[in-house]
């Protein structure tokens, strides 16, 4: 004879390691480090400053 499973357990153990798929695919396309995102938001913040440095006319009081 066969052996006797719980099959609430096996359900909850196949979502279990679904999830767990699925979580660990999702670290792999999303998941950075924090360094990486300081690394993004430097530079990004350098960009803008050498976009604004480079304006033709400031923003600021009119001049006549």
């Amino acid at each position: 004879m066969g052996e006797v499973i719980n099959l609430r357990q096996a359900r909850k153990a196949r979502d279990r390691r679904e999830k767990e798929a699925s979580a660990t695919e999702n670290r792999t396309r999303f998941g950075r480090t924090k360094a990486e995102k300081q690394v993004d938001t430097v530079s990004r913040e350098q960009a803008e400053r050498l976009l604004d440095g480079h304006r033709l006319d400031p923003a600021g009081p009119a001049r006549d």
